[in-house]
């Protein structure tokens, strides 16, 4: 069984338990994935008084792809219901909404943190670091679990880059022998950090790959083999999936998913599910 101490279900958003804190702390720009401008800390034109967007049925056609793609890890209801204890940035003393904002985005980095140290200890291959991923698992859990002034304070980039050590370890470890004997294109290769956008990478193998942090947006990675790949902060938007192999692969997260295209015959790790927006596109 995998030596695990969180439950990944519990690392993604629940919109029924948050105020709709994506909506109000986070800034975006008018842009292809989002119709208009809105600062950080103002809520959302189409925020409801109930929490709710009022659009949600239609935001890709109505020009907010952006919020489609996006998950707060499950941080949204724990800052809701936890760190504030049920009460909304309307029902608390002045202020509430600027910490509120403040927090969510800190506690969103901790919950992404804890869904990739959650899933590196469900890695055999890692288990020589198992030991050092549980203490790093519960630090980061303590980390999340602090109020809401401390969360405002927390150094959070310093935590992910101690964490980041730790990740880039456990890549190497599960990346190792990926694919057997012998080096195919690709296979095995250090791309962290690549601009590979719009690359035709149709059919590669890509197994035991590193594409930490890789550029592959509008890549063709049809029918690419990517078994075994660390996939961690690869940009894939409209990356094109199709009948694409993903077995394996691991730091895949379901935003980075959500906003590539793929099919039916795209091959997913258990760690995400198949996007709804693949079948209905075709």
């Amino acid at each position: 069984m995998p030596d695990q101490t969180t439950d990944l279900a519990d690392l993604r958003g629940d919109c029924a338990q948050c105020f709709g804190l994506c909506c109000v702390a986070l800034p975006f720009a008018r842009s292809a994935d989002f119709a208009l401008n809105k600062p950080a800390g103002q809520p959302c034109p189409n925020l409801g008084g109930d929490h709710r967007c009022g659009i949600h049925a239609d935001l890709r056609r109505k020009g907010f792809t952006g919020c489609t793609v996006y998950d707060c890890f499950g941080a949204g209801q724990r800052v809701s219901q936890v760190t504030f204890e049920g009460r909304d940035r309307r029902t608390g003393p002045a202020g509430r909404t600027r910490l509120m904002s403040d927090v969510f985005p800190v506690v969103r980095q901790l919950h992404e943190l804890l869904w990739y140290l959650t899933e590196a200890l469900g890695l055999p291959a890692a288990r020589p670091v198992h030991p050092e991923l549980r203490q790093a698992l519960e630090q980061t859990e303590r980390l999340a679990s602090g109020t809401p002034e401390e969360l405002a304070a927390l150094d959070v980039a310093a935590h992910r880059q101690e964490v980041n050590v730790l990740l880039l370890r456990t890549s190497e470890l599960a990346r190792a022998g990926v694919g057997g004997k012998g080096k195919g294109k690709g296979r095995g290769k250090d791309r962290r950090g690549a601009d590979l956008m719009g690359a035709r990478l149709r059919g590669a193998d890509l197994r035991g790959a590193s594409l930490r942090g890789a550029y592959l947006i509008a890549a063709d990675l049809t029918g690419a083999d990517l078994r075994g790949a660390d996939l961690i902060g690869a940009d894939l938007r409209d990356a094109d999936l199709t009948d694409a192999d993903l077995t394996g692969a691991f730091f895949l997260t379901q935003p980075q998913l959500d906003a590539a295209r793929g099919g039916a015959g795209t091959r997913l790790p258990g760690t995400v599910s198949r996007p709804a927006h693949w079948t209905a596109a075709r």
